[in-house]
């Protein structure tokens, strides 16, 4: 196991999920008092491991065609235009 990329790995992904409307939303259920913790905990949880087994089968699949390198651009070149969009509709 790569430790490095596991570290990183999590800490974006922690990073990118802290106030993300997902975890709000698991927040707005766990403040029912009527609703078990550890059943939205564990929703909450299993949805975050289905996305993300999903990404990996992908990202996997998309290796397969088109170059790491061509990826990177394409992630990077997203992640600026929802920063723009995100700026311009502030």
């Amino acid at each position: 196991m790569d430790w490095r990329t596991l570290a990183t790995v999590f800490a974006s992904v922690f990073v990118a999920e802290i106030g993300d409307k997902t975890q709000l939303a698991t927040l707005l259920f766990a403040s029912d008092r009527e609703v078990g913790k550890w059943t939205v905990f564990l929703g909450a949880s299993l949805a975050l491991v289905v996305a993300s087994g999903i990404s990996v089968m992908v990202g996997g699949v998309l290796s397969n065609y088109i170059d790491e390198k061509h990826l990177h651009y394409f992630a990077g070149a997203g992640f600026v235009i929802i920063g723009i969009w995100t700026l311009w509709n502030a």
